[in-house]
């Protein structure tokens, strides 16, 4: 199980061949120095009675801790959690997750702030879950509410994934195409879906005593990590992330969180793709006090949601779209 999968360096090539990256320039440096992050964000509850959906959008999460490392310049937050069962634990989950990262983020002069990092998003997963089966133990009867999680925690130009169930976080990254200034846009998953049907959950789960029926965890829960699901804990079901990292470049144009409802009727390449067509249309109309650019992404991130519930999808649909300017 590879916790802390690091994504391929933009110089990476499809084949494994590394090519010597160049030296950032004057512009380049600039450029990172002003990278900004803007959040946008579509929920629609399709045929669903209740929105179980829940979300969070904090481009700025220095407020919420009392000091940020002297080596950090940039803390940045986006999540999207899929309810299941109820509102409760995604609601709780994004009421709570990032509070607690805010308190186990690192402090004062670190060295290997990476893997602090990464620990802190480890031990924050932990603490959520064990408070809410707390809270949801207490009460009678007993809330069996679940939720999955996909949070993006920006350290500076460090992106990092923290992903359990099978809501997905994706990058739109451009590339050059052939020789002239054409490029392409290309996606890269930031995060792995949790299902009984694979080989480690499912193994995982029968030697914890449960089962997997019908590609469901005891014939019922369909994921195989999540925060919450008391009754599923002794099964197998577990709250352990997994973690990706990737350092965002000036070719990055957009990181797109999204529940399960959404690639139901989309694939990731799809996505990626609708989103993009949708920065490239002029005639969009931005709105009183937003600039060209953020209409055209405020547009992109609604009708990608209006496109899942027009495609048939009858689950909750939440879209997270983060652009990424430099």
């Amino acid at each position: 199980m590879d916790l802390f999968g690091d994504l391929p360096e933009p110089t990476q090539t499809a084949g494994g061949r590394m090519e010597k990256p160049p030296e950032p320039s004057a512009v380049d440096r600039e450029r990172r120095e002003n990278a900004r992050l803007k959040g946008y964000v579509a929920a629609r509850r399709g045929e669903r009675e209740e929105m179980q959906d829940a979300h969070v959008l904090l481009p700025d999460l220095s407020p919420c801790l009392q000091s940020l490392p002297p080596q950090v310049s940039r803390l940045a937050y986006f999540a999207v959690f899929d309810g299941h069962g109820g509102s409760r634990a995604s609601r709780f989950a994004a009421e709570n997750l990032h509070r607690t990262l805010a308190l186990k983020f690192p402090k004062g002069e670190v060295e290997n702030l990476d893997k602090l990092v990464k620990k802190c998003l480890l031990d924050t997963f932990k603490q959520t879950d064990e408070d809410f089966l707390k809270q949801a133990s207490s009460q009678k009867p007993a809330w069996k509410d679940g939720t999955t999680a996909t949070c993006m925690l920006v350290v500076d130009d460090s992106v990092y994934v923290a992903n359990l169930g099978d809501s997905r976080a994706l990058l739109c990254r451009m590339e050059q195409e052939g020789e002239d200034d054409c490029q392409k846009c290309v996606t890269l998953s930031l995060s792995k879906e949790h299902n009984p049907t694979c080989y480690e959950e499912r193994m995982r789960i029968q030697k914890a005593g449960g089962t997997v029926r019908d590609g469901r965890v005891l014939g019922v829960l369909e994921v195989s990590r999540s925060l919450g699901d008391g009754q599923y804990k002794r099964c197998g079901v577990i709250s352990t992330p997994d973690l990706r990292r990737c350092q965002l470049t000036h070719n990055d144009r957009f990181v797109i969180l999204a529940c399960d409802g959404l690639f139901k009727v989309f694939t990731a390449e799809e996505t990626v793709r609708f989103v993009h067509s949708v920065l490239q249309d002029v005639t969009v109309e931005a709105k009183e006090g937003q600039t060209a650019e953020e209409g055209r992404f405020e547009a992109a991130c609604q009708r990608l949601a209006n496109e899942a519930v027009r495609r048939g999808c009858a689950d909750n649909v939440t879209v997270i779209l983060v652009s990424i300017q430099f």
